[in-house]
């Protein structure tokens, strides 16, 4: 017979596994998939609660969030939106960089630092003291999924964050980064966004042929490889479910922009074999040259297309159309602008025959849409399926109220700034419904997180707050 274990000994045990009750979280995981046979195993029922009623997508993924500027932030923020609970560490005092950049509220957030962290909870942590390391370990091997940073080459690496390190610690985490280039000779440089659009191809085949390269305004390198990221960690998690352990993710930026510009790579491999002839330049007898030309506003389709003035442009910069002579629409181009006899002369009637007059075509056509708004043009371009669309001055869409029922612009409430708009989820779910909620202020989770999601006793915070690892240095005072 087996001796019964002392009292002692039984309330230890009950006592440890209370405290690990109390630091446990949800967890990531799925459904096991279907057998061979094609029969579920295991798998729940469809749920009976209404669409867009239980819960968010990625309900249950912690994210340990170590990036800052636009980037990881771009990353992180989207995570958030679909439901993950995104934990930004902020160093004690100062922050991500961007709460003060480019501040139109005096003492306030600026809207770089709002529109790119909704939805997450902000703690502060020194990760030199050992305090702060103790709860960054806790973070690591307890409750969090996904580290996501997008510090310089090495950065988390001399924090004492090794890959090594952290498997150690945990097994399934996944490290997703961000960097400015892959392996190879500039791994090591450090990137912003007009930088990537320049070493990932976009700039050389942006703007007029007879002009310099331009950068875009769209935030491809940034806001775009933040994008990427994000589909690299969603997919690392669901791999997760098979092989039971995490893996390294790495988006470099020009890696990024580079996918964007796929279309332009598409025209440097056709340009060895003979002139792009759906460029404006074809039609204008310019020779090629070895690599893609800036083609100015052509489209990169193959349908040529350009932009074009419309009633106003004269005090108005941005009353332009985009308009598109697409072959099937041709017909019904020819009545719009009242060229009807150009349907069948054969000089215009295919679009081999017209590639050569492309820019006399379209200055006729902008002779037309010269006498009516672009929002005219466009309705009454859309209803014979000519396709067109309205140069759209940020001022139009933040008024845009279609936008906003949509959720694609939002307003939001800060408790410094005010009111202010916003981007929403640009992916819309019908199960997982996304909602904009605040930035959160400099550490204003920190309590919330060592006691709620760490489960630390309030001796256990004590201890660690008064060690200074969570708060900014103290100011040494001038001698008088």
């Amino acid at each position: 017979m087996a001796k019964k274990k002392p009292q002692k000994a039984k309330q230890a045990k009950a006592k440890t596994a209370a405290k690990k009750s109390a630091r446990k979280v949800v967890k990531f995981t799925a459904p096991k998939k279907a057998n061979g046979n094609g029969k579920s195993n295991n798998l729940p029922k469809p749920s009976s609660k209404p669409y867009g009623q239980d819960g968010k997508a990625l309900t249950g993924v912690r994210i340990l969030d170590f990036t800052h500027v636009q980037s990881g932030p771009t990353c992180t923020q989207l995570l958030a939106w679909f439901g993950a609970d995104v934990i930004k560490v902020e160093r004690p005092g100062v922050g991500d960089i961007t709460r003060g950049q480019l501040r139109d509220v005096p003492g306030a957030d600026s809207l770089y630092f709002t529109m790119l962290n909704h939805n997450k909870r902000s703690i502060t942590i020194d990760s030199k003291h050992p305090q702060g390391m103790r709860v960054l370990n806790a973070l690591l091997i307890k409750t969090c999924d996904v580290l996501v940073e997008n510090f310089a080459p090495g950065a988390l690496d001399r924090m004492g964050l090794t890959w090594d390190y952290i498997h150690k610690l945990n097994p399934r985490m996944i490290v997703a980064s961000v960097k400015g280039f892959g392996p190879g000779p500039y791994e090591d440089c450090k990137v912003y966004e007009n930088v990537a659009q320049c070493a990932g191809g976009a700039a050389s085949t942006t703007g007029f042929r007879e002009g310099p390269p331009l950068v875009t305004g769209a935030q491809i390198g940034d806001s775009g490889t933040g994008l990427h990221l994000a589909l690299g960690i969603v997919s690392a998690l669901y791999q997760r479910i098979r092989s039971g352990r995490g893996q390294k993710v790495l988006c470099a930026m020009q890696d990024g922009v580079l996918n964007l510009a796929r279309v332009k790579l598409r025209d440097q491999q056709r340009i060895a074999k003979g002139p792009l002839t759906e460029y404006s330049q074809y039609g204008e007898g310019v020779p090629f040259g070895k690599a893609v030309p800036r083609a100015g506003n052509d489209s990169g389709g193959g349908q040529p297309g350009w932009i074009l003035k419309c009633k106003g442009w004269e005090s108005d910069p941005d009353a332009y159309t985009y308009f598109i002579t697409q072959a099937p629409a041709w017909g019904a181009i020819c009545d719009v602008i009242g060229k009807p006899e150009w349907k069948t002369d054969p000089d215009y009637a295919t679009p081999k025959a017209r590639l050569p007059k492309l820019k006399a075509i379209f200055a006729t056509i902008e002779q037309w849409t010269m006498t009516k708004t672009k929002f005219e043009v466009m309705d009454i371009c859309n209803a014979v399926d000519i396709p067109v669309g309205p140069i759209l001055s940020m001022k139009e869409i933040a008024e845009d109220e279609s936008l906003r029922k949509t959720g694609t612009v939002v307003e939001v409430d800060h408790p410094t700034r005010g009111k202010y708009l916003s981007v929403g989820n640009p992916i819309k779910l019908s199960d997982s419904i996304s909602e904009v909620k605040r930035s959160p202020l400099l550490g204003e989770h920190t309590d919330e997180i060592l006691t709620d999601v760490l489960g630390f006793k309030a001796n256990e915070v004590a201890e660690i707050k008064n060690s200074g690892a969570l708060s900014a240095p103290k100011k040494e005072e001038k001698a008088a």
